[in-house]
């Protein structure tokens, strides 16, 4: 979550991993997806319309009888894959067509039409505000998003045309807006770490332990804040500005003088603390820049304001349509069979609503059951079985991985479903499917080859309670360019001018936005090269360039910070538990790839095939060992943590 967002609300880290969302990077922000039957201005005649439905019937009934995988031998349906996709994206889909019947029933009555050529216009503008060429920005949104080229023609570009035109009459930029939007762009900015938690309990004790020792604040926010983003670098988020979304917490911010704690704030459910760094002064704008700059903070302005008009044209709309919906209502679908809904006399037929599901999550929910069915013949040759206890116990774990527990610490079933729910927008049964099933799988299968050494406890310890360094840092990617930087530092030996020089020339955002500052390294964190020189810094010392894989670090020692305890049984179970859990996930990316390795798919749909083999050769299992997961995800299992124990155990709550 960028700028002021992280502000917003708790952004936890994500669970979810092999189920996408179709996301939309329309111009506008609207929630529909909208079809349309003409990009030229010139709609179909109603014959072509009736033999183009017949036509499209034809094909549907061809296509449901057809294959659409063979997993091993075994044939998966397009029955089948419709059947899945309706379960988890109907609801979502339904709307959308909905929304597309709502919006071209206004167009046709106000004969609003849109050429292909602003069509095209419109893509050449998007593709070039994301610095890119067009083709090679409808190749990019194919690959990331899954959306084609005709899809992102008539479902984004047109619908956000359309609705610009419809709502073009409400468009007016005041002079204050534009001074709004200036003070925040240009204007005085606080530089502030943030703890965000979601009990007043938890919240009212750190707070009392900050007013005792402010000092601790960094230390805290990375072992309490619920705020994964901010809390890996101590509390840090990027510098508040004015007019950014919360008045109240922009004044208290403003208000705070370095070093300042604050009172308790309610924030999007989030109860935040904020410690004040420093005050940013003002950025001098010269009048030959003004014109550039107004004019673009005024188109910004348009755009946001597009967005607005464009919602609240469509709330008009939909309230104006009263669509009959049936698709989620037992009843009503029996009273209307084979009808999703009704839109202005218009049915959207059940088969309609399954198409329009496989067409835009088809490949997505395929991957998807290949993985389940990969699974399920694996667990059938080693003779296990999932029951639902292995269920429970898995949600059980999950809830107190995140923190949602009871007062006495046990897990909190109830609330965890309820917020699973919630913010990822699925069923209990899809997320036992798609998110607890496949983990319990895959632990069942390889849980007995796991095991924690005590070298294991004692590295783990070092890295999670052992002492850490202090640092400023600067990255680059050109090492003459990092020379240059380094000699710069040194002949201007201290720590304001280091800071300087990390917000002109640091390529990483973190130290860049906060003046070289950068979370405390720990012992085996991953990177030993860097470990070894920063541990051997004294406070003011600067560090040679380090060449680290394709970056090239410059560090600059602060301090050392005290270890928070020097007792491995204190938090021994603790620990254990957490490398274990570590452990088992490295093992379980390893064995599915072996699992997918030796498989014969066929996937008609996304056009792939692979002929698999009984046994992976020695070189590709022994590849596969050597490779570091931290990037890698489980079909829906959550993310796959690194073999050393680099992350603090209380992250785990976080994971």
């Amino acid at each position: 979550m960028a700028g002021q967002d992280v502000l917003m609300s708790t952004n936890r880290a994500s669970f979810w991993t092999q189920r996408k969302r179709f996301a939309i990077v329309a111009a506008l922000t609207i929630s529909t997806c909208i079809a349309i039957r003409w990009l030229d201005g010139a709609q179909q005649s109603d014959g072509a319309q009736k033999q183009s439905t017949l036509m499209a019937q034809a094909s549907s009934t061809k296509t449901k009888a057809n294959v659409v995988a063979v997993i091993n031998g075994k044939p998966f349906s397009h029955n089948d894959l419709a059947r899945e996709c309706l379960k988890r994206h109907g609801t979502e889909v339904l709307e959308n067509l909905v929304n597309k019947a709502i919006l071209l029933q206004e167009c046709e009555r106000l004969k609003v039409r849109i050429t292909r050529e602003e069509v095209e216009q419109e893509i050449d503008s998007m593709a070039t505000k994301f610095g890119l060429p067009k083709a090679r920005w409808l190749e990019m949104l194919q690959q990331e998003r899954g959306i084609t080229s005709l899809q992102y023609r008539a479902d984004i570009i047109w619908p956000t045309l359309a609705l610009r035109r419809l709502g073009v009459e409400t468009m007016v930029i005041s002079d204050e807006a534009l001074q709004r939007s200036y003070e925040s762009h240009y204007g005085p900015k606080v530089h502030v770490r943030m703890i965000s938690v979601s009990q007043q309990e938890k919240a009212q004790r750190i707070h009392d332990q900050l007013r005792e020792n402010p000092e601790l604040f960094a230390r805290l926010a990375m072992d309490e804040s619920e705020d994964s983003n901010s809390a890996a670098y101590g509390g840090v988020v990027p510098p508040i500005r004015r007019h950014m979304g919360n008045p109240e917490l922009e004044s208290v911010a403003f208000a705070l003088k370095p070093g300042e704690i604050s009172q308790l704030l309610f924030v999007a459910n989030q109860f935040i603390i904020l410690k004040c760094e420093k005050h940013l002064e003002a950025i001098e704008v010269s009048r030959q820049d003004l014109p550039v700059i107004t004019a673009r903070l005024e188109e910004k302005i348009r755009r946001e304001k597009e967005r607005s008009v464009a919602t609240d044209t469509f709330e008009r709309l939909q309230k104006e349509a009263q669509p009959q919906i049936f698709f989620n209502d037992p009843k009503l679908r029996k009273e209307h069979p084979g009808v999703a809904a009704i839109v202005g006399g218009q049915p959207i037929k059940v088969n309609q609503l399954a198409n329009a599901c496989v067409q835009r999550h088809g490949t997505e929910i395929l991957d998807i059951e290949i993985n389940r069915r990969l699974l399920q013949q694996e667990l059938r040759q080693h003779k296990l079985v999932i029951n639902q206890s292995d269920i429970d116990t898995e949600i059980r774990r999950a809830a107190r991985a995140f923190g949602i527990t009871t007062p006495d610490g046990s897990a909190d079933i109830e609330r965890w479903l309820t917020m699973v729910i919630e913010e990822e927008e699925v069923t209990k049964p899809i997320y036992i499917s798609d998110v607890v099933w496949p983990t319990v799988a895959l632990k069942k299968l390889v849980s007995h080859k796991v095991t924690v050494s005590e070298e294991d406890l004692k590295k783990g310890f070092q890295a999670n309670y052992g002492e850490r360094v202090e640092c400023l840092a600067i990255v680059l990617t050109d090492q003459r360019l990092a020379t240059q930087v380094h000699q710069k530092a040194n002949k201007t030996d201290s720590t304001e001018n280091f800071g300087h020089l990390a917000s002109v020339y640091s390529i990483e955002p973190v130290s860049r936005n906060n003046h070289g500052r950068i979370p405390p390294i720990a012992r085996y964190s991953g990177q030993p090269h860097v470990e070894k020189i920063a541990f051997s810094l004294q406070p003011g010392e600067i560090s040679p360039v380090i060449a680290s894989r394709d970056r090239f670090i410059i560090l600059r020692c602060v301090g050392r910070t005290k270890p928070i305890t020097k007792e491995l049984t204190a938090v021994r179970e603790l620990l254990y538990e957490d490398l274990l859990e570590k452990k088992i996930r490295i093992e379980m990316a390893q064995h599915f790839d072996l699992v997918r390795e030796k498989a014969q798919i066929d996937n008609y749909l996304a056009k792939t095939s692979q002929s698999g083999r009984s046994q992976p050769s020695r070189r590709a299992t022994a590849a596969t060992k050597r490779q570091q997961p931290t990037a890698r995800t489980l079909p829906n299992a959550g993310p796959v943590a690194p073999a050393s124990a680099t992350v603090p155990v209380n992250n785990v709550q976080r994971r």
